[in-house]
């Protein structure tokens, strides 16, 4: 959501790159009644400023929802148990870096206010996962979740439950009572929360599977609003209608119709190769595609190139299509664009049938402004407490025009919790992919905020730990849940302690999104010539990341793929896109270029960018031109929303040759698993050879960006001595090269130096072996394990001598190849 990025590392220079935005209003804080522990900022004798415990007064607000004792904290000060207290002393993350030692106060705080929060919810409501998972407990008054908030059928009718705090009367409406509630009221309870039981007519539901349903309420001054329910689990439009509003469906198809998943959650691979998809765009033809074809069409392509995870946007309901998905309206329910909920269910069966995680992208930073169709419908002038959004400009997002959550409103966190638990489980999704952190964790929400790195940004008065400790609320939710779940932060800030786990004090998730890469590479591409390519500052910019924080990196994603910029590949070769691809002629020098620094730049931002990568769907054959939805502007059209399957499959187009790169460079890693290798280290950025050479796992990595030189007995620096051979080449003529390199040369490495001291061998690396470099391609090699081929040797003697001694009478061809440590053999049975 954020396009401008800035980064910071562990202890190192931080890019200096501004976001684009404008700055927040300060909150104001209600004052209640004083208690013993004050907590805020204060000045320390080393200029910083940072939270202190003092023994005056604390600031807390009462919600009128949840139980009567339960203090719902703002973001300044709290009452904090003497366990809690005792808890809050042990600060893992402080172990990793000791550069956060100023701050530990800030941590200390964090960890109060987490344990706090997530004590109340165990006394209240039994457990963190209870309080997502939807129980009525009946001991405490307290709902819980979505099994028992919105439409929930029960053994002789359906329960309808709902909180809207600041309703003067309420009613259920649609077309089982034909829109006419007044023989359908409801009860409000102390929390503001709404309930009818209808019962069942003839044995059957009185509201019908797939009928149209909307939640009626009067506010104060007298006003009865129609809203859609805010747990409602599916919402669909009249496709006749002009901008139609939405309506929300109830959904309880009988047990014929569920789906039924058949396959169990795929392993969780060592480190994720991301698919970005989008699947209402997926078709090659200028329409919306379905979750059943995108499962059947587009799963295979994504399985065939190796990738192991897909991650699916603009899965949440969202009444505008051209917002990527990113106006959420109703957050239980799936984009009805693409299909049914049981629809999107085979979409995901059918992805851990192929060994495919599932990622969502999951938008719990703001919901959309809408407010027919969307949550903030609610909001009708009620105090904060008492909606699911603050008020004021706190409430409201500028650039965005979208509604900001209260994040310490204890029924806010329920709807937020549960709506996780809710994917998890009856969808079966694998993740999250968290969109917006960088609004979440700071009042100022990156609007016009130039991150340095420097500490003092992300713990301040301007961090919002209310939505801080609801990121770990909702880590700890999801990993309890699903130990094997993925978690991704997509944060521009770079806080330090994002990716390290809760127990820590960290926010607890996986991973993080690598920002700065992208724009990087689009200011190389669009701004600097080939001799001015820094490798100094592209290592460096590929490498500037915290120490211990796994980072997902991309050379673009669907960012930069939307009307107004280009893509890396239209970028490096623009119009003749549209008539010099064919293989059929010789490729011209923009072309040539641009298909060479095409697979580089993606291939050295998967290699040194991060822990995972990811590519956004149809960037791995380098899909030309733009995407833009339909709208006004362009007349509705969908040409620019879909993808060009074709390009990629058509045998006498280039574009199969950044595909089949793509394809091989996921194989590398399924083979090698050097994603997952923490040993990553450069030992060359020649500028004036344009080499850059590095070392991840134990496979060893050249990249000649010069244009025009080839190096011939060019040397490299390793770690591991003995023979090394080619494992990848993006040279070679299946991907469109020259096949300028041996790949049956045997490289045996020459000791360099005294063993054991750096500064003795060559680039402080203890051995080296010598190449042939040329110019735009990137090589990698791997070390052999001689004392396998000798094994593997001896078996395939044993296999030819068998051969030799089978019946002279049949002639069968057999040719035997080593894979791993197996004997395939090509031929007939026999």
């Amino acid at each position: 959501m954020i396009s401008s990025l800035a980064f910071n590392p562990l202890i190192s220079s931080s890019l200096n790159i501004a976001t684009t935005h404008s700055s927040r209003n300060k909150q104001n804080l209600v004052k209640q009644k004083p208690v013993e522990l004050t907590l805020g900022y204060q000045q320390n004798p080393n200029g910083y400023k940072v939270f202190s415990f003092g023994l005056k007064g604390s600031i807390y607000e009462k919600v009128s929802s949840g139980f009567k004792s339960i203090a719902v904290m703002t973001d300044d000060k709290s009452t904090m148990s003497s366990s809690v207290e005792e808890d809050s002393e042990n600060i893992g993350i402080l172990h990793a870096d000791s550069s956060l030692e100023p701050y530990k106060d800030h941590f200390k705080y964090r960890l109060k206010r987490y344990l706090h929060q997530k004590k109340l919810i165990e006394e209240h409501e039994g457990s963190l996962e209870e309080f997502a998972k939807g129980d009525y407990n009946w001991i405490f008054f307290l709902n819980e979740g979505y099994l028992k908030f919105g439409f929930n059928r029960e053994e002789d009718g359906t329960l309808y439950r709902e909180w809207a705090p600041a309703a003067q009367e309420a009613q259920i409406i649609g077309d089982f009572n034909g829109w006419d509630g007044s023989n359908h009221h409801m009860k409000k309870d102390q929390f503001g929360v709404w309930s009818i039981k209808i019962p069942d007519s003839g044995g059957n539901p009185a509201i019908p599977h797939n009928s149209r349903v909307k939640f009626r309420f009067k506010h104060s001054d007298g006003v009865w609003v129609d809203r859609i329910p805010a747990w409602i689990k599916y919402a669909t439009v009249d496709p006749a209608r002009f901008a139609a509003p939405y309506d929300g469906v109830y959904w309880d198809p009988p047990h014929s119709e569920r789906y039924q998943f058949k396959y169990p959650r795929p392993p969780k691979p060592k480190a994720p190769r991301i698919y970005e998809a989008h699947v209402g765009m997926s078709s090659s033809e200028p329409r919306i595609n379905s979750y059943r074809e995108f499962a059947d069409d587009i799963l295979p392509r994504i399985r065939e190139n190796n990738y192991n995870t897909v991650q699916l946007m603009a899965v949440m309901e969202h009444s505008y299509y051209a917002s990527f998905g990113y106006h959420v309206t109703n957050f239980f329910a799936v984009s009805s664009r693409s299909g049914t909920p049981e629809d999107l269910k085979y979409l995901i069966d059918k992805a851990h049938s192929l060994g495919l995680h599932v990622l969502m992208d999951v938008v719990h930073s703001h919901a959309s402004n809408n407010v027919t169709d969307g949550l903030n419908g609610f909001d009708v002038g009620q105090r904060s407490q008492e909606s699911y959004f603050h008020i004021g400009d706190r409430g409201y997002h500028k650039l965005w025009d979208s509604r900001l959550f209260n994040y310490a409103n204890w029924e806010v966190l329920r709807f937020l919790l549960s709506n996780l638990r809710w994917w998890l489980e009856e969808y079966k999704f694998d993740g999250f992919r968290f969109d917006g952190v960088t609004s979440m964790l700071y009042h100022h929400h990156g609007i016009n905020m130039a991150f340095t790195g420097n500490y003092k940004e992300y713990f301040s008065e301007e961090t919002d730990v209310d939505a801080v400790v609801y990121l770990m609320l909702a880590n700890c939710l999801v990993h309890g849940i699903l130990p094997d779940s993925t978690v991704i932060a997509e944060d521009v800030s770079g806080m330090p302690g994002l990716g390290r786990p809760v127990s820590e004090v960290g926010i607890g998730f996986d991973y993080r999104l690598a920002m700065a890469i992208p724009d990087k590479w689009i200011d190389y591409v669009k701004n600097k010539k080939d001799n001015e390519w820094s490798m100094k500052e592209i290592s460096l910019n590929l490498t500037n990341r915290r120490y211990t924080e796994k980072c997902v990196a991309y050379a673009e994603s669907h960012d930069q793929s939307i009307v107004g910029d280009k893509t890396i590949a239209f970028l490096l070769m623009d119009e003749e896109m549209y008539s010099s691809m064919s293989c059929l002629t010789d490729a011209s020098p923009t072309i040539e270029r641009g298909i060479a620094l095409h697979k580089m730049i993606h291939f050295i931002t998967m290699t040194l960018g991060g822990e995972g990568y990811l590519n956004f769907m149809g960037n791995e054959f380098g899909h030309p031109e733009w995407i833009d939805f339909p709208r006004e502007g362009n007349g509705w059209s969908y040409e620019k929303c879909r993808r060009q399957w074709n390009l990629a499959d058509t045998d006498h187009l280039r574009y199969k040759f950044m595909n089949a790169f793509d394809k091989a460079m996921n194989l590398l890693d399924d083979r090698f698993s050097f994603l997952a290798s923490t040993k990553q280290i450069v030992s060359s950025t020649n500028n004036e050879d344009k080499v850059i050479v590095f070392e991840r796992g134990d496979l060893v990595f050249v990249f000649n960006f010069h244009p025009e030189n080839t190096y011939e007995g060019y040397k490299v620096g390793c770690d591991l001595p003995g023979k090394y051979r080619v494992a990848l080449d993006s040279d070679a003529r299946e991907f469109g090269g020259h096949g300028r390199v041996g790949h049956d040369a045997d490289h045996f490495t020459s000791p360099e130096g005294i063993p054991g001291v750096p500064e003795t061998n060559f680039n402080n690396r203890p051995n080296s072996f010598k190449i042939l470099s040329p110019p735009r391609t990137c090589v990698v090699y791997y070390r052999v394990d001689e004392s396998q081929e000798e094994n593997k040797s001896a078996n395939l003697g044993q296999v030819e001598e068998t051969v030799a001694a089978a019946d002279t009478d049949v002639n069968i061809p057999v040719e035997s190849k080593v894979v791993g440590d197996k004997i395939e053999e090509d031929g007939d049975n026999y």
